[in-house]
């Protein structure tokens, strides 16, 4: 039975490990309205998917705030629903 359990937990766990991919890219675009924001980025490899540039839903669209255009950034996503949504987003150097 704890084996069960713990099975069970850890399966719901698994989307918050999704997350800890981090990501550079270059910031293209900003909708702040929308909480979106385009993105010239790496392969993702936790999702199989070519680099490429693209938009994303954020989480927050506060996250976006100290964000600027050719910003070089890091970014974490979530799979939710077959979409990627940013969690997290910092400026790099």
């Amino acid at each position: 039975m704890k084996k069960l359990f713990l099975a069970a937990a850890l399966a719901c766990a698994h989307p918050a490990w999704a997350a800890t991919e981090w990501v550079r890219g270059e910031v293209i675009q900003l909708d702040p309205a929308r909480s979106r924001v385009t993105l010239k980025h790496e392969p993702i490899h936790m999702v199989k998917m070519a680099a490429m540039t693209m938009h994303f839903k954020v989480r927050d669209a506060s996250l976006l705030a100290p964000l600027k255009i050719g910003d070089q950034v890091g970014f974490q996503v979530l799979e939710h629903d077959s979409e990627l949504i940013v969690q997290q987003i910092e400026v790099r150097p």
